[in-house]
């Protein structure tokens, strides 16, 4: 029998998790208690295709060419090395069960898998991957599995993509009625992970994996007028995720600090001891594992962009909005009106007072911080 020298991998992705929810839900602060919770990480994309991009590579997708819904297939994967293909380069089997094909990078993958998220019961299937994967781990192979809950975002497409537009007034006025959807469906993860972690505990996985629970991006509730789920624009209310590490060898702790979700695959790769790969460029994320060791690292800036649509039914090509946060201020950019905002995280999180042009000194740190960016000088 083969001697088991890593760890197992799985990630449990919740598709469309907002982290306000997640913070305030009894079941997801039990997580929390246990684990080592990111409580400000930020996307890339504020959608799937080029947030989960951004987290199988560590890069953004300025440089990898994954930055839109359409640029699946622009993914410089001679470039840039993906966490599938770390593990399957250390002998791991790997596998991935998503919602489409064009929503993470197939490279490295033993078995890419998609699901039917109208039909499919989910927590059925990925149970019965779990059950899969603890069999080869007990053949003696490391493996390595990526889950997508998809059903928070089946039920956002059927219930608000398919019936309103970004600017319908019977969406905006009845923000009441899209908070208490979206908790309906934010609900239906809970049960899910009950289920997946129960399985995941009763295999004794636990014991033996690193288990990262995250979301990709959040969904809007109304919040802004010209979004009426995500994609469009660059607020926290689809920017601002969750992340719950859980180690069988790490004590819980909560991380207040911004962190970026190009930060996970060069801390899991640090933490199993596997080092980034030379042959390939250099990512953009850096390891966290100070951080879950109680030490302190220097806050980094963290960038995301998007393609509004505006009055379009498909967003376009290429982004035209964008985005710098620190934990304390955003600058936004909206390059296709040439318009800035500049918003103070601490006293203004809901993003409704805009200081751009107010003299202040973040505004031009911020702004040659997004340039800089944006030339790829990083």
């Amino acid at each position: 029998m083969v001697v088991i020298l890593k760890k197992n991998i799985i990630i449990l992705m919740i598709d469309g998790g907002r982290f306000d929810y997640a913070n305030k839900s009894e079941f997801y602060q039990s997580i929390k208690e246990k684990s080592i919770c990111l409580s400000q990480p930020i996307t890339y994309g504020p959608h799937t295709i080029a947030a989960m991009h951004a987290v199988f590579s560590g890069t953004y997708g300025v440089r990898t060419g994954t930055n839109s819904y359409w640029s699946t297939y622009q993914f410089n994967k001679k470039k840039f090395k993906v966490i599938s293909e770390y593990f399957h380069d250390e002998g791991f089997y790997t596998c991935a069960d998503v919602v489409n094909d064009l929503v993470i990078p197939k490279q490295g993958l033993d078995e890419f898998k998609i699901h039917d998220e109208i039909n499919d019961d989910l927590t059925t299937n990925h149970i019965n991957y779990i059950k899969r994967m603890n069999q080869k781990n007990m053949e003696g192979q490391n493996f390595f599995l990526y889950l997508q809950y998809s059903n928070i975002h089946t039920g956002i497409m059927n219930e608000v993509l398919k019936i309103y537009n970004n600017f319908s007034p019977k969406y905006f006025e009845n923000k009441l009625k899209n908070e208490e959807r979206y908790e309906e469906l934010f609900k239906k993860s809970e049960e899910y992970l009950e289920k997946i972690l129960d399985k995941i505990k009763e295999l004794k996985l636990d014991e033996n994996s690193v288990i990262l629970i995250m979301s990709d991006h959040g969904i809007s509730t109304g919040e802004k007028i010209g979004e009426r789920a995500y994609g469009a624009f660059c607020y926290d209310y689809t920017l601002r995720t969750f992340a719950y590490f859980l180690l069988p060898d790490f004590e819980s702790i909560d991380i207040t600090q911004q962190v970026r979700t190009i930060d996970y695959l060069p801390t899991i790769l640090e933490y199993l001891e596997i080092p980034l790969d030379n042959n390939f460029a250099k990512i953009d994320g850096e390891s966290l594992l100070p951080l879950f060791k109680g030490e302190k690292i220097t806050e980094k800036i963290a960038y995301s962009e998007t393609g509004n649509p505006l009055k379009e039914k498909a967003p376009p090509k290429t982004p035209n909005t964008f985005s710098v946060r620190t934990s304390n201020w955003k600058l936004i950019y909206n390059q296709h009106n040439d318009t800035k905002e500049l918003y103070d995280l601490v006293s203004d999180p809901n993003e409704k007072n805009n200081l751009y042009k107010q003299n202040l000194e973040i505004e031009l740190k911020l702004w040659k911080e997004l340039q800089k960016i944006q030339t790829q000088e990083i």
